[in-house]
């Protein structure tokens, strides 16, 4: 079961996805999860090097 939590709140958004499916069509709806989660942050990293004034955005690989 993939989770998939957001909180907004005065101008804050905060998301955890948490979890691992690998029972439909072989993955791939993780995979499409995944895909769309790592997306998301490129496209932020992008904007942030763009105007780098405006946007900061701090990406951290923690190694279980």
């Amino acid at each position: 079961m993939i989770e998939v939590v957001a909180r907004l709140a005065d101008g804050v958004i905060q998301m955890a996805i948490t979890g691992h499916e690998k029972h439909v069509k072989e993955g791939r709806v993780c995979a499409a999860v995944s895909a769309i989660a790592q997306t998301a942050l490129l496209g932020l990293q992008a904007v942030a090097e763009e105007h780098p004034d405006l946007v900061t955005i701090d990406i951290t690989e923690e190694r279980s």
